[in-house]
């Protein structure tokens, strides 16, 4: 259905002021570390993939539990996130499990029928397609629509993410994926509340699959005092159209587009198991780490996704460029991991992998990383799927002033948050004019940092003739590899308002210093892809720097944001493999760096 647009002043009395969120100490904050995108039985392309898990083994296994793989075996962190939402898809929400159920009358209709009929991976992964057509539509709800099963299936949702929330031990979320993808192009947002309380319905793709229209509805609750915020997730499967530069309908954005999208959507999951969405080797030629975790595809299909517009750094330097002339950033938002697992577990290690849908990607001939016992009519050993390109990834890292639901929201609303590959690693990235010149080995170095300058996710302004300074710390997480290099990435607009890009390496492992690249020096990390054994010259446990960018340019309007990497390991590809007795696939990385990426800081 069409929504009406609300009013710009009700839009801009409902906009929220950071400074009013901040803490009085805010170098107490702690780093926390969550899951924010998970599917459980409820969503349909859960359900069809045999996963019976709910909403509880969901928050089970966040928790530390062991719950079953719907292909039987155990799954289990190593160890307890710190905080979890469980975001079930809008759409047909519990629906499948209606189908199934023979009191429901969803369970008579014709592709129910269908679906129960699916029972080999090949069935299922039929039956799923044949839901792609009513997927894309874009008029009104169908009839596999039943509003009452889908109320008292977001009902149970809201009900167990406030059984489970902990205050100041583990903290849930109430959340849902909003699924909006017109020819299999990824639109979709996962949309958090930040209190115990939300509408009996969720708004989804039946009601509009313009996301300028759920922004509307998210600021239509705000006015009632219930606050939300809206993540795009897995931009790589866009097509282009997650990072446009004009609006749904084609009209050119302008500075209200801006406002309301900064609103509603602060953040944005930048790695996610389908894949790694920061930037593109066609995109930054000059970036030799832009090659990783490519997931080259659209949602569920073969067909390529267009690179141009899907990608989370070429967003940013847009962004500059819209400001530049006048129409607001549109893309001013903080990153943010999850794994978007649709077996209500996250498989966030590469030697620990189940992948991600179910049944059809459980064993590793499954998906794609070990020859099949036959081969294919074609001659080719693998199975015929994309999941080879899929991840052991991610977690969304938060700096918040303590382990609750309304500090954890706040914390992502002000984009004081990052995003890992996986490993827990600690970062920390502040921005200054000047720092003092002890800081970093003063006792209060974080207070200090506060105090001088501004965290990831803000902003700073410098005086003309002066440049900015960064702060930037890194610790490895101890169950993973040693840290390799810190790096800034800097973009920036010229007085025309073009926009660039530049990696520097501002800190390597082992005390050694930059070249004149910019870059480490090899530090000759080998992976012994025989045992997965890691070995390296250099490594190390912390990494911590203050770097002033040597080639800022008085009243320059630019973008920072720290990717910290860690010496190279075994892909889970390969750990397949190395189990499996047979050499990795030669056609897909065998090993890969691990990394996180922070929120950006942006200069004037």
């Amino acid at each position: 259905m069409k929504l009406t647009k609300l009013l710009s002043t009700l839009a801009l009395s409902a906009s929220f002021s950071v400074a009013a969120m901040a803490a009085d100490a805010p170098e107490n904050r702690a780093v926390l570390f969550g899951e924010t995108h998970l599917h459980t039985a409820l969503s349909f392309d859960s359900y069809i993939f045999a996963n019976r898990n709910s909403p509880d083994d969901a928050y089970r296994y966040a928790r530390g539990e062991t719950i079953k793989h719907p292909a039987g075996f155990d799954m289990k962190l190593n160890d307890p996130l710190d905080f979890q939402a469980v975001t079930d898809h809008a759409i047909y929400l519990g629906m499948l499990p209606a189908m199934h159920d023979p009191r429901q009358a969803a369970s008579k209709h014709e592709l129910a029928l269908a679906i129960r009929k699916a029972k080999t991976p090949v069935e299922r992964l039929a039956a799923f397609q044949n839901l792609f057509p009513r997927l894309n539509k874009s008029d009104t709800p169908d009839d596999l629509v039943d509003n009452e099963v889908m109320a008292s299936a977001w009902a149970h949702i809201i009900e167990k993410a406030n059984e489970y929330n902990e205050p100041g031990k583990f903290s849930t979320l109430i959340a849902y994926e909003y699924t909006s993808g017109p020819d299999n192009q990824n639109l979709h947002r996962n949309v958090f509340f930040r209190g115990d309380k939300a509408p009996a319905l969720p708004f989804s793709r039946i009601m509009s699959p313009n996301p300028e229209d759920l922004w509307a509805w998210m600021d239509g609750l705000r006015a009632k005092g219930v606050d939300t915020i809206a993540v795009p997730h897995n931009s790589n499967g866009s097509n282009g159209l997650m990072f446009k530069t004009e609006k749904w309908d084609g009209t050119p954005m302008d500075q209200e587009y801006a406002a309301t999208r900064m609103r509603n959507e602060p953040l944005v999951e930048v790695t996610q198991v389908k894949g790694d969405s920061e930037t593109h080797p066609a995109l930054s030629p000059n970036d030799e780490f832009a090659d990783f975790e490519t997931m080259p595809y659209r949602i569920g299909v073969w067909v390529d996704s267009e690179v141009d517009g899907s990608y989370v750094r070429q967003s940013y330097l847009r962004g500059l460029e819209l400001a530049a002339k006048g129409a607001g950033n549109p893309y001013k938002f903080g990153l943010i991991g999850a794994s978007d697992t649709h077996v209500a577990a996250g498989a966030f290690d590469e030697d620990n992998y189940w992948s991600k849908v179910g049944v059809i990607d459980a064993s590793p001939r499954l998906r794609g990383s070990v020859p099949l016992k036959k081969a294919n009519p074609d001659g080719s050993k693998y199975n015929a799927n994309n999941f080879q390109t899929w991840s052991a990834s991610g977690l969304a890292a938060v700096w918040a002033d303590s382990n609750t639901r309304g500090d954890i929201f706040d914390a992502m609303r002000r984009k004081e948050t990052y995003a890992t590959t996986g490993p827990r690693i600690k970062l920390r990235f502040f921005a200054s004019e000047n720092f003092d010149a002890n800081i970093l080995t003063s006792v209060d170095m974080v207070k200090k940092a506060y105090q001088q300058g501004v965290s990831m996710g803000g902003d700073l302004s410098v005086a003309a003739g002066k440049g900015p300074e960064f702060l930037v710390w890194a610790m490895r997480d101890a169950r993973s590899y040693g840290l390799q290099r810190l790096q800034i990435v800097k973009g920036w607009v010229d007085n025309q308002g073009r926009a660039y890009e530049k990696i520097f390496d501002v800190q390597c492992a082992g005390g050694v210093a930059p070249n004149a690249q910019n870059r480490c020096p090899d530090n000759q990390a080998k992976v012994d892809l025989t045992t997965c054994q890691v070995s390296a010259n250099t490594s190390a446990d912390e990494l911590k720097t203050v770097w002033r960018d040597p080639e800022y340019k008085s009243g320059q309007s630019a973008f920072y944001y720290v990717r910290v990497m860690e010496n190279p390991s075994c892909r889970w590809s390969s750990w397949d493999a190395l189990r499996a007795g047979v050499p990795p696939r030669e056609d897909i990385a065998a090993t890969l760096q691990e990394r996180a990426y922070s929120s950006p800081i942006w200069v004037n």
